[in-house]
């Protein structure tokens, strides 16, 4: 099996925790050699496609692997709901919660649309600041009561207890919530279900899960490697939830947090989400804003313009594998557990027919993952 992520041949060892990601894909359309990810190293990775074309479907095979593969522990940020199928991979589909501890003072003004530098939003930034210094389990409620003991105009106390009760209106913000910590304890996927969530509050969601990740693993709280996977993450940057993920593809790696965004709109992420990545799985994209994000990923070592050798199959990727300084086309194979992204269709309806899943690589449908 080829690994992409790793550097030598004495590396290639079946001992090693690995994810089957398919086979390569021959130039008449048949089948070649396995190709699979390696997961006993921190990683930083991007899965790009258009719509339809298996971005999400990608992810979750991913997703199944790390599942299987000993040390390791995949949180999946789920912001269309669309895996629920990790369940039957012993997985579990959770409510996002967090702590409002977990979001620093000075990003409570921009996460509730306000201005830091004075007014309601400087009530909110100094009333969280207060709050959390040196305390653990504050509730929003306790925040409303910072505020209204603020030394400020009547207005803006009010304006921004106003801007507070918003915030508990979301159900994302919980003083009980378990540690960030605990969504990595064990090998089993956890996927963090924002279907419906306002973009602000599976924003901070996506911070505190992106942080407490990081810094778990710096203070050791955290004895497994945790690998962070986003899916629709152009949503996430330019936003509260930035720093956070531009922290992992930074810094995650000394640490051992791996982080994969998967996205339809590669122009929309920053220019770092493809320069820091060493792995990079393309499906077919046609925007031409899009296509020239990939571009950024191009090497010396690259003979060609990727652009030219995008797939344009259902199923089939472009990997760029940094690592070894290759580029491959495969076929992404079958996923083993449920995948809920497909759309429906009238006809289905009609017919009492359910839709076909997206089609991958059928011929190890049945192989296990992990260490081989």
């Amino acid at each position: 099996m080829h690994v992409l992520g790793r550097e030598t041949d004495a590396e290639r060892s079946p001992s090693l925790p690995t994810v089957r990601l398919g086979s390569f894909l021959a130039r008449d359309g048949s089948a070649g050699a396995a190709v699979g990810v390696d997961a006993d190293r921190p990683h930083a990775g991007v899965v790009f496609g258009k719509r339809g074309t298996g971005k999400s479907y990608t992810l979750g095979v991913l997703a199944e692997g790390l599942a299987a593969a000993p040390g390791v522990s995949p949180v999946v940020i789920d912001p269309m709901g669309v895996f629920g199928g990790l369940r039957a991979a012993g997985g579990r589909v959770a409510a996002p919660a967090i702590r409002p501890g977990a979001i620093p003072a000075s990003a409570w003004p921009d996460l509730l649309g306000l201005d830091p530098t004075g007014g309601p939003g400087g009530v909110v930034w100094r009333a969280v600041a207060d709050a959390t210094e040196g305390a653990e389990g504050i509730a929003i409620a306790d925040l409303r009561d910072r505020v209204a003991e603020a030394d400020a105009p009547t207005d803006a106390r009010r304006a921004a207890a106003n801007h507070l009760r918003l915030a508990a209106s979301w159900d994302v913000f919980d003083a009980d919530a378990p540690p960030i910590a605990s969504l990595a304890a064990d090998r089993s996927p956890t996927a963090l279900d924002l279907a419906g969530v306002p973009e602000a509050a599976a924003a901070a969601v996506v911070r505190a899960v992106a942080r407490g990740l990081y810094d778990a693993r710096i203070d050791g709280d955290l004895d497994r490697l945790p690998w962070l996977l986003v899916d629709e993450a152009h949503a996430f940057f330019d936003g509260v939830a930035d720093p956070a993920l531009r922290t992992l593809l930074t810094r995650g790696r000394a640490p051992g947090v791996s982080l994969l965004c998967a996205t339809q709109r590669p122009g929309a992420l920053p220019s770092v989400a493809v320069s820091q990545s060493d792995l990079l799985i393309c499906h077919r994209l046609t925007a031409e804003r899009d296509v020239a994000r990939l571009a950024e990923a191009e090497a010396t070592y690259l003979a060609g313009d990727l652009a030219e050798r995008l797939p344009t199959g259902t199923g089939e990727a472009l990997v760029v594998d940094d690592a070894t300084e290759t580029a491959h086309t495969v076929r992404v194979r079958e996923r083993r557990t449920p995948h809920g992204g497909g759309s429906p269709r009238a006809s289905d309806l009609d017919s009492g027919e359910t839709p076909d899943p997206p089609h991958g690589d059928g011929s190890d449908a049945g192989e296990s993952e992990g260490t081989r």
